[in-house]
């Protein structure tokens, strides 16, 4: 079965696969480990995941700095989605960058608060108890909202 795979990068992200119909397949959250001390995403993790299915295309978050971020916490995020985009790559797995503003005014979310992300993905996957952690549900949340964005299922 041909899947679809919505990325929200970062070292709190996730990553989900869908149907092209918008039905959930699997998900996981950003793996990571420690290099010093700092967080560094786990490619290799996210490829043998990823390895498990046959992916059409996938739809990573397109990133940038945010105003207030520090120069660091920057550098981490764009480490990340770098890994995410890389992986993308060597895998040969076809894939589009999608802005915040593109995949939430698909979903409705134009003008609403940061939750808004998890609330929306709980009524459409009211089923999915890993939507209702705060924090690693809305990572969730969002990459779920990206691929239902690249599938054209967020109507």
């Amino acid at each position: 079965m041909s899947s679809i795979l919505g990325i929200d990068p970062g070292c709190s992200g996730a990553l989900v696969m869908i149907t092209a119909r918008g039905t959930y397949i699997d998900h996981m959250d950003m793996p990571t480990i420690k290099v010093g001390t700092k967080s560094r995403v786990n490619g290799a993790a996210i490829s043998a995941w990823l390895k498990k299915f046959h992916i059409s295309h996938a739809y990573l978050e397109q990133v940038g700095a945010m105003p207030g971020q520090g120069t660091a916490s920057m550098f981490t995020f764009g480490h990340a989605a770098g890994v995410a985009e890389g992986i993308l790559q060597g895998l040969n797995i076809p894939y589009t960058l999608v802005t915040p503003q593109a995949w939430k005014k698909s979903a409705g979310l134009i003008g609403s608060d940061k939750d808004a992300a998890r609330s929306r993905a709980i009524q459409l996957y009211p089923e999915l108890r890993a939507l209702d952690a705060k924090a690693k549900g809305q990572a969730l949340a969002d990459a779920l909202l990206i691929a239902r964005h690249g599938a054209g299922v967020n109507r």
